[in-house]
């Protein structure tokens, strides 16, 4: 199928959206089977600022029995870079003009033995296009056997578009969710891919909508089987703890913060990555 860049930019933008429904529907009836309470996401709309274009939506939950802090954001902006950003993104060199379409989660666990997720898909248009996103786990403690079906699962999805996606995607996530400063990785990893253009954006997209649909799979089985265990103190100190170095990696680090501040996003929207509580 030969598509214009207008239809695949609609493509994109639905599927975020379809995929928020998704996953918000998801951890709703999982806050339902712990609780027993509806609970639902509270959305609020935002517009971006300055000279950029669109906005987005946000969708949070607090204090949840299962998610102290979740947050699902979809947004579709355009504008222009600065000069001195533009240097840093594919094609906005010479035209720094850009459109921006996506979605991004991060969920904080109320009970410590439950990992912390995080996930993001996005289709970026400058004078080039391409795809980028992924999805970690952090634990606070460590569980070999989780680990170890969280990355079988998404191997098996890279596997059926690429056999080389996991090993590259797996090392790019292990390189770049890396805190330099502690000499520590951020958590038990997962993929990161950015600039994904084959020259097939059908291929493409079918990827990062796999890579969506492997997110919600894997994080559902493994938040459903901890969410009734017990915990303590103890367990509760080395989560906050562990939040700490989850605060610095996305001030530090996170090229998605860095993205949305330089493009007027929401700053709410932006900054829900970050825990409700943590501790240095």
């Amino acid at each position: 199928m030969n598509l214009n860049l207008q239809e695949k930019k609609i493509i994109a933008k639905n599927w975020f959206e379809t995929l928020r429904n998704s996953i918000c529907r998801e951890f709703e009836s999982i806050e339902y089977l712990k609780s027993k309470k509806k609970i639902f996401f509270k959305k609020k709309k935002w517009i971006a600022g300055g000279s950029s274009k669109g906005g987005g939506t946000f969708a949070l939950i607090e204090n949840g029995s299962v998610f102290e802090k979740v947050g699902v954001n979809i947004s579709t902006i355009s504008g222009k870079f600065d000069k001195e950003f533009s240097k840093k993104i594919p094609g906005a060199l010479n035209n720094h003009n850009f459109w921006a379409t996506g979605i991004s989660v991060v969920a904080h666990m109320k009970n410590p033995k439950i990992p912390a997720f995080h996930f993001n898909t996005r289709f970026i248009v400058t004078s080039k296009s391409w795809f980028g996103g992924g999805m970690d786990m952090t634990p606070c403690i460590k569980d070999l056997n989780q680990k170890k079906y969280f990355h079988l699962e998404i191997k098996k999805m890279c596997n059926l578009h690429n056999k080389n996606y996991y090993l590259q995607h797996k090392k790019n996530c292990d390189e770049y969710f890396y805190l330099p400063h502690r000499q520590e990785p951020r958590g038990d990893g997962g993929i990161f891919y950015d600039y994904l253009n084959s020259n097939s954006w059908n291929k493409d997209f079918n990827y990062t909508r796999d890579v969506g649909m492997t997110f919600l799979k894997a994080s559902s089985k493994i938040i459903q089987k901890k969410m009734f265990l017990r915990w303590n103190e103890r367990d509760k100190e080395k989560q906050l703890i562990k939040r700490g170095r989850y605060v610095e990696f996305n001030l530090l680090y996170d090229r998605g913060t860095k993205f949305g501040l330089n493009t007027n996003g929401n700053v709410e929207a932006i900054f829900m990555s970050l825990p409700p509580l943590a501790k240095w």
